[in-house]
């Protein structure tokens, strides 16, 4: 059975004693996230991520996150993807 949840300060929630910023509030989203989130495959966010120039990847290490509000601007910009 899952924990119930409950409504923090400025929009987390929290399960239990573990406090998760919902995503539309987030910088950065991981690639998963990002799918979620735009309904776009989780392969197809990775290709786009290796493109170069890419505006919305962060490198954190090796590790690729996505910058949120530069990729929603990409998406209302372009018309295929």
């Amino acid at each position: 059975m899952n924990a119930p949840c409950a409504i923090g300060t400025k929009g987390a929630v929290t399960t239990g004693s573990e406090q998760r910023v919902p995503i539309h509030l987030k910088l950065t989203l991981t690639i998963k996230e990002a799918a979620e989130y735009s309904n776009i495959g989780i392969n197809k966010i990775d290709t786009m991520l290796k493109q170069p120039n890419c505006p919305f990847v962060l490198y954190v290490g090796t590790r690729k996150l996505v910058k949120r509000r530069e990729f929603e601007e990409y998406i209302r910009r372009e018309l295929t993807i």
